[in-house]
């Protein structure tokens, strides 16, 4: 079986065999190819070997697994440093889709319409069975079953913002760079173009879902278009290959593609578990795809914040409040 590898300037990956490297090219495929036999490194897109096949339901590029553009072409710029916002321009016609309460401030032109879905079909479009299953995932994933639609209906281009719940950084991510899929935690969705689907992801594996920091759901984005999402404190993006392992904070994870897989680990022995002050179990994720993880979670900005209003002092570790045990951000 030939094996693969991947280059991205002055990194490398692999080897992979045919499967990870059709997977891996669809999820990046903005490098370059080589494996036994060819004769030179090639571009990506230009390797029929690489290219999605129809029959391996998972692995698609984008164009193949989104079938054509479907969601608002959108302009963008984001504002700020510690407390960003995003502002989006809309050309007449275009929409934009957010959370309840995130708007800043928008253009007379705009106009606003509520949507019991998650706004991912366009004008009318969508039947009302389509509509409560968009509304009931959201609940699942604890957010409120109304959407906001913003679409620009003047004659020229118009523009509405839409500012950060806490302080961090917004990311823009497009999906069609991404193969089409987004995994992230529960509330970091923030808004996107019109046309991106908003589901549910389920973890399969009960310490994952019981210990994984964000519990057995988490939020699918599935689509072409922009979408914006808010992690807290700095972000950091990492690129992992195939055989790459990272040991991360529960917490501290944002967001990975599709190709990622996620699960936990136990952190170590009974000492490091009852006195590190780390939790007792990591999120392991393993390549090949690109992750985003945030220094700040807020379930770690809400505890400190939660002990200072009690008038303690947080400890650590199991010498302070044993409610921290399990999950390394939620020690109070």
């Amino acid at each position: 079986m030939p094996q693969w590898y991947f280059a991205y300037g002055n990194q490398q990956y692999g080897p992979m065999d045919d499967a990870q490297a059709r997977s891996w090219a669809a999820q990046n495929p903005n490098g370059h190819a080589w494996r036994e036999g060819m004769t030179e490194w090639m571009a990506i897109p230009a390797i029929p070997e690489l290219a999605p096949s129809a029959a391996e339901p998972g692995v698609a590029g984008p164009a193949a697994a989104l079938g054509q553009v479907r969601a608002h072409q959108i302009d963008f710029k984001i504002s700020g440093s510690e407390m960003q916002f995003v502002e989006i321009e809309l050309d007449p016609g275009e929409s934009a889709v957010a959370e309840a309460g995130a708007m800043m401030y928008k253009d007379a032109s705009i106009q606003l319409d509520t949507v019991f879905s998650d706004g991912s079909t366009s004008g009318a479009g969508g039947s009302f069975m389509d509509k409560l299953m968009g509304a009931g995932k959201r609940l699942l994933t604890g957010e409120s079953l109304f959407m906001t639609v913003f679409t620009n209906v003047g004659a020229g281009k118009a523009h509405v913002a839409f500012g950060a719940p806490f302080p961090g950084t917004i990311l823009p991510l497009r999906l069609a760079d991404l193969g089409g899929r987004l995994i992230c935690q529960k509330d970091s969705y923030l808004c996107a173009a019109r046309g991106v689907s908003i589901g549910i992801h389920f973890q399969r594996k009960i310490l994952t879902g019981l210990f994984g920091g964000e519990g057995f759901i988490m939020q699918k984005l599935e689509g072409d278009g922009l979408v914006f999402v808010h992690a807290g404190g700095t972000v950091v993006e990492r690129v992992l290959g195939a055989t790459d392992v990272l040991h991360v904070d529960t917490g501290c994870v944002v967001a990975f593609q599709d190709s990622v897989g996620f699960d936990v680990e136990q952190v170590g022995g009974i000492k490091s578990m009852l006195f590190g002050g780390e939790g007792v179990f990591f999120a392991r994720l393993q390549g090949p795809g690109r992750i985003w993880l945030q220094s700040l979670p807020f379930s770690r900005l809400a505890g400190r914040m939660l002990i200072a209003a009690k008038g303690g002092r947080e400890e650590g570790s199991a010498l302070g409040p044993l409610g921290g045990l399990l999950d390394g951000d939620n020690r109070f």
